[in-house]
This record gives structure tokens, sequence and C-alpha cells, in this order.
């Protein structure tokens, strides 16, 4: 039961920065997952794949659940949504593959400096700079297979890529947002198939796994997240958020380094 409720306490928190961030919640479920199964006696060579399968099965929900909230506000648009999906099904299909062909620790290496990146920016406040207009149909599939790719490579919903791309396109940061959040579901999806796929011809994997998703872990953190994740879209809509964004970055820097430092110690 110990593990039951570490579950719910981590989805409810991912669930909640997912409704601020237009995130899925992957930055924080990613790590926080591997110490899990790492103290459950997982087998270590799947511990990564097992946190990124089970993460991105959870965005599914955490995703949905904001975007609802998002919709509700207005903030969502939809136009864009339709048109970057296909690039974002094809995309992530193609980085579930790649994350089950890289070497742990090159893989491990890669998801920290990822999250470094996406630190760096929220503290420096890093953005760029409304410049154009959204692209055509062709643009709009290349971004969605881009965005797919890295989000299933490392187990994110899209938002810390979706989000500056949309804000560059002229798009308001609250729409931005909102979009990102929406966007997040497609990602959610054709990963969550992805990591399954792969995970479906693997041996010694823990009982009630379907594939590299550990569905005891994803059942209490889909329940937290789907309550939490539109209270943390409220938020968004109803007050300043710097400070928490702030305190946001230096966790996942934490976040990230403990993580780093146990898959490859």
């Amino acid at each position: 039961m110990e593990w039951y409720a570490a579950y719910l306490v981590l989805g409810a928190i991912a669930g909640f920065l997912a409704g601020i961030f237009g995130v899925g919640g992957g930055l924080v479920l990613v790590p926080v997952l591997i110490f899990l199964f790492d103290s459950q006696k997982f087998p270590t060579e799947h511990l990564l794949l097992l946190a990124l399968g089970t993460s991105m099965a959870a965005i599914l929900f955490t995703s949905f659940a904001s975007l609802r909230e998002h919709h509700r506000h207005g903030a969502v648009n939809w136009r864009v949504v339709r048109t970057i999906t296909p690039g974002i099904l094809l995309g992530t299909g193609i980085g579930a593959l790649l994350a089950a062909s890289v070497p742990t620790a090159g893989l491990a290496i890669f998801f920290a400096l990822f999250v470094y990146t996406v630190a760096a920016q929220i503290l420096f406040g890093v953005r760029p700079h409304p410049s154009r207009q959204l692209p055509g149909m062709a643009g709009m599939t290349l971004t969605g297979i881009l965005t797919g790719s890295l989000s299933s490579l490392v187990s994110i919903g899209g938002g810390s890529i979706v989000v500056p791309f949309l804000v560059w396109c002229n798009v308001p940061l609250r729409n931005a947002i909102g979009t990102s959040a929406a966007i997040g579901f497609p990602v959610a999806i054709g990963g969550t198939i992805g990591y399954i796929s792969i995970g479906k011809s693997i041996g010694l994997l823990p009982a009630n796994s379907l594939g590299f998703v550990y569905l005891p872990a994803l059942f209490w953190i889909a329940l937290a997240s789907s309550i939490t994740a539109p209270l943390g879209a409220k938020v968004t809509h109803h007050m300043k958020t710097a400070q928490l964004r702030k305190l946001f970055a230096l966790l996942l820097l934490v976040l990230a380094t403990k993580m780093l430092w146990k898959v490859l110690g």
C-alpha cells in the first residue's frame, strides 16, 4: 500500500504541474518513477524504459484533464491541434523506437540534458520573440514529427517544445499553454502505443506490466492527476505563476541530477 500511496502523491503533483505549465508531467514523473521502481527491485536494465513508458501513459490522463479546463476558458487553438496531430503520431512512434535502441546510459544523459535546458529556459526567462506566423500544413506536419519524436524519447507531453514554438508564431502565451495541453493528448496516444509495442517482446518485466507500462503505477497516478490537472489549469487563468515557475525549474534540476546519478551510478 505504501507504493500505491507514493504513486498517488506523485500523480497529484505531476497533474497540478501539467495543468499550470501545459506539460504532461513527464519531466517530474520519469525521475521519481525510477527511484520508486528501483526501490521495488525492478530489473535495473529496464528501469528507465519502464519509467518512460509509464509516464507517457499517465500523460494520457493529465493532458486530457487539463485540456478540458483550458478549452472551457477558450484557450485551445483547435486548428493548430488538427494540423499538427498527424506528424505528432508519426513522430512518437519514431521516438519510442529510438528510446528502445539507445543504451540506457546514453538515454539517461540525453534526458537529463533536455531537463537542464528546459529548467534554464524557465529560470532565465528565455522566450522566443514573436516574429512569424504559423506555417502551413507541411510545416506543421514537420513540426509535429520533430515534437513527437523528442517528446516520446524523453516522455513529455511536448509543452516545453510546443509552447515556445507557438509563442514564436505570435500565439498569445495563454493560448500557447492551452493548445500545448491539447497537443499532449495525441503525443501520449502515439507514445504509449510505442512503449507498449516495443516492450511486449521483452522478458523479465515486473508482473502487471503491459509492455513498458507498469499498470499499478499508471492507475494511481492517473487517478490523482485527473483531479489535480484541472486545478492547475485554473491557476494559470486566475493568478500569476512566475515565482512558481522558478521553483518548478529548481525541482527539475534536482530530480534530473539525482536520476542521472542513480542510472549512471
